[in-house]
């Protein structure tokens, strides 16, 4: 995997150039558009946390597992989890860096308690065009999205046509609205679970999950290699809802030791046991660059 330890392009860029509006909703994303296009809170608060984190209402992921808390939102994170959160957007390692290198250090550093009252029963997908109005209001942001070729990691099939033995359609498993049989792993579909084995192996896995957030997974996973750190798109040509299951050395800062097992690292693990190969590419992808942010007054 050499040929990944090359100068990035960043992904996120901050410009000085002011520009109208929130986004461009001509070019919304299709989820976007779903939606609803724009929605706002009837009530928020946002205080700077210098105390114990506070756990979410629900997770802030790019999937599409979600609690509904009736009407109640609340979080407590750094402003990138807010803007991954609000633009449906899985950040690798890499871009993250990127994203903070030109921004004020605070952006990334401090956490802001966020209380917020949305209509009930409103879907994961609202609250996100919730959080986009209100980080346009509350902290001045500003941004839209370019296309540009980049470098990348496409997604492909090692062998044309077949996925790996643990990758499988999710009309074949088991529905997401039965109850989980013992069996079954992860018991929630459309989110990600780890977890480790009897034998200390990492598992890790998703039911009811597409293409492109398993490469959303692959991308914000691998990063953490040093070798890693591009964008992951799909080009499997798989479509619809898939479930895989990984089992993977744990991660490890230090050589291994007696007694821990030496399992696959992960991107051995997706090329043997998902039947996917990852390779260097150039590909048009879309980049959000942010014009303005600024810290916003408490209320």
């Amino acid at each position: 995997m050499k040929w990944l330890g090359v100068a990035l392009l960043p992904l996120i860029i901050v410009t000085a150039r002011p520009v109208q509006g929130q986004t461009d909703l001509a070019s919304a994303p299709d989820w976007q558009t779903a939606a609803g296009g724009t929605m706002a809170f009837e009530v928020a608060s946002v205080r700077e946390d210098k105390g114990a984190l506070k756990p979410p209402s629900f997770a802030l992921s790019s999937d599409a597992w979600f609690q509904e808390p009736n009407g109640r939102f609340h979080a407590d994170f750094a402003l990138p989890t807010y803007i991954q959160f609000a633009y449906k957007l899985r950040l690798t390692p890499e871009e993250r860096r990127a994203m903070l290198a030109k921004l004020p250090q605070w952006v990334g550093t401090d956490r802001f308690d966020i209380e917020a009252t949305a209509p009930l029963h409103a879907t994961k997908d609202q609250y996100r065009l919730m959080m986009q109005a209100l980080l346009a209001e509350r902290f001045g942001l500003k941004l839209h999205f370019e296309k540009r070729e980049l470098p990348v990691v496409e997604m492909v099939l090692a062998k044309p046509g077949k996925p790996g033995p643990k990758l499988t359609a999710h009309a074949l498993g088991q529905s997401c609205d039965e109850k989980p049989k013992p069996e079954t792993w992860p018991k929630e579909c459309y989110s990600y679970a780890g977890m480790f084995t009897k034998d200390g192996m990492w598992r890790s896995g998703s039911r009811a999950t597409s293409m492109d957030l398993v490469a959303d997974f692959v991308g914000s996973s691998a990063g953490a290699d040093p070798e890693m750190g591009r964008r992951v798109v799909d080009q499997t040509g798989l479509t619809g809802l898939w479930d895989f299951t990984l089992e993977t050395a744990p991660a490890a800062p230090t050589a291994p030791q007696d007694g821990v097992p030496a399992g696959q690292t992960l991107i051995e693990a997706i090329q043997d046991q998902l039947g996917i190969k990852l390779k260097p590419a150039r590909a048009v992808v879309s980049v959000m660059v942010i014009d303005h942010l600024e810290r916003p007054s408490e209320n």
